[in-house]
């Protein structure tokens, strides 16, 4: 039985070098793929995959080195590390970070033994392959991605990253708005001890999950987030691709579109349909794939010098409904005008019509509007993994009907139907009052693209939520939603929907109502931004 991980490994390999590297003019005339073990930080053991060219080399050859994402072994990337090595040239070791599979050791979330792991896999791959340490680049997918971040910070001999999927800021992303990411949560600590061994830092944070003190151990989450390292990214001038997907289940875009912002070297960022891993997951195995191949350009021009025509600074975006992909010089570049629109009190405009507030460009006299918490609506942003998925592969976003939205249970606005065609293009901005009757509630807002039958389709998202506060207090609510880009046909409309519960998130609205608001100083508005 030990013999079978090796026999499908073996054919696998095969499969995708022999079948998925397709020559080409400048392609090395082969390759070897061979499996290594590696010292990383205190002995570790680590399982590594070494793809490298064959035959004598001119020089030193560039490298890169690849950590595996959470509960994936090395052979994730021996598709994409075949293309890179026999079309141009790269040593590629892929390993497992430790705690998983056959490395030895605990799994330490990104921390810093995982930092000192690929250092140490860099320095291995100096003396024992024919790659030198004068160009070397790193990528990955989710965890793989935020220890690639991580370690050019730490090592300045990583010249250029590729992340994808990855985080920039962990408490953003398992703790948005202070509202508890238990689906993400739970999906991690279930494929992590179902394919490794949690260390002391995860445990503790699992009893503190298990506990509701997450903000106990918040400290672990900052420590291990790139946004935290952006100096050290920058004064070592490192290349960095950042690659997600708008429907990320575990590490929003919104706080990758913050890095990038704050990043001043070399830096791409492209977004697009899908969730967790799902756009960089085929380019992974070597077939086609438009993040895979802009991410095999970057390096070829940051480690080998090869211009391939891609900018230091760029954007690119896929919109949710659309296939075509979008240019910008910047992140800022894909919104040309932003439109505040003010929230008016939700009435009914006929007797057989749901309550629903518009959503006009001027200013509205004061209201007030409550709605019961605790209770789930239509409106919801899907299934984890599952719903991002299908609107990456076939465009199906998660959908509501919003005539039948409960009104006691949610509040709803919408716009006046397009007379053109619209791109939001940008981050929302939410600004309303809210007065919970209980301590504490959560708010989620979702945006959607309404035809004219009333069917919505979800284009953007966030929650909050208000905590230890006084009962019957009013308190602003200022929410940024998730990044977007998504195409409004004529004749639709934009309706935004706020309610209490959502199965994703850990419910802090058990009881009790919330009272919406727009006074007098502080009108109700949603800013959407358009391309």
């Amino acid at each position: 039985m030990r013999r079978l991980p090796a026999l499908v490994t073996t054919a696998i390999t095969a499969v995708l070098c022999g079948q998925l590297v397709a020559p080409a003019a400048s392609a090395e005339e082969g390759f070897t793929v061979r499996e290594a073990k590696i010292a990383g930080s205190g002995g570790v053991s680590l399982a590594a995959k070494v793809v490298e060219p064959e035959g004598a080399a001119r020089g030193s050859r560039p490298l890169l080195v690849m950590p595996a994402s959470w509960a994936v072994p090395n052979i994730e990337y021996v598709g994409a590390a075949a293309r890179l090595a026999h079309e141009s040239g790269y040593v590629v070791v892929s390993y497992t970070a430790r705690g998983f599979y056959g490395s030895g050791g605990e799994v330490e979330v990104a921390g810093p033994e995982d930092v000192a792991d690929a250092r140490r896999v860099i320095d291995w791959a100096v003396e024992h392959t024919s790659a030198g340490d004068e160009h070397v680049g790193m990528a990955g997918i989710s965890y793989g991605a935020g220890i690639s971040a991580l370690t050019a910070a730490e090592d300045s001999r990583v010249d250029a990253v590729a992340a994808m999927s990855g985080w920039a800021d962990l408490v953003a992303s398992l703790y948005p708005n202070e509202t508890v990411s238990s689906a993400a949560a739970e999906l991690l600590l279930g494929s992590g001890k179902v394919t490794g061994r949690l260390g002391t830092d995860l445990r503790e944070l699992e009893r503190a999950y298990r506990e509701h003190r997450v903000e106990d151990e918040l400290h672990m989450a900052r420590e291990r987030s790139p946004k935290n390292r952006i100096d050290q990214l920058n004064a070592n001038g490192t290349a960095v691709l950042l690659a997600n997907a708008w429907q990320d289940s575990l590490f929003p875009p919104g706080q990758i579109t913050d890095m990038f912002g704050r990043l001043n070297g070399p830096k791409r960022l492209m977004l697009s349909p899908g969730d967790h891993a799902t756009p960089e997951l085929f380019g992974a195995a070597g077939l086609p794939n438009r993040v895979w191949e802009r991410a095999a350009d970057w390096f070829d021009q940051h480690l080998r010098g090869i211009d391939r025509g891609v900018p230091d600074s760029g954007v690119e975006l896929q919109p949710l409904n659309s296939s075509e992909w979008h240019s910008y010089s910047s992140w800022d570049a894909a919104s040309r005008r932003t439109a505040t629109h003010y929230l008016a009190e939700p009435r009914k405009r006929h007797p057989l019509a749901p309550e629903t507030g518009g959503l006009p460009t001027g200013k509205q006299p004061a209201w007030q509007h409550r709605i019961e918490a605790g209770d789930p609506t239509l409106a919801n942003s899907g299934v984890v993994l599952v719903s991002g998925a299908l609107q990456g592969f076939t465009r199906m976003p998660v959908g509501v009907a919003t005539p039948l939205v409960d009104r006691e249970d949610a509040a709803v606005w919408a716009t006046r139907p397009y007379s053109e065609e619209v791109v939001v293009s940008g981050t929302p901005r939410l600004s309303v009052t809210a007065t919970p009757s209980a301590e504490s509630v959560s708010l989620f807002a979702h945006l959607y693209d309404v035809g004219p039958a009333g069917r919505g389709s979800l284009i953007s998202r966030k929650p909050v939520t208000l905590r230890n506060g006084q009962p019957g207090v009013q308190r602003l609510v200022e929410v940024s939603l998730r990044p977007t880009a998504w195409e409004v046909p004529a004749g639709h409309r934009l309706a935004l929907v706020i309610d209490t519960v959502d199965t994703r998130y850990r419910d802090e609205s058990s009881t009790g109502t919330v009272t919406f608001g727009s006074p007098e100083g502080s009108p109700a508005s949603l800013r959407v931004p358009f391309g």
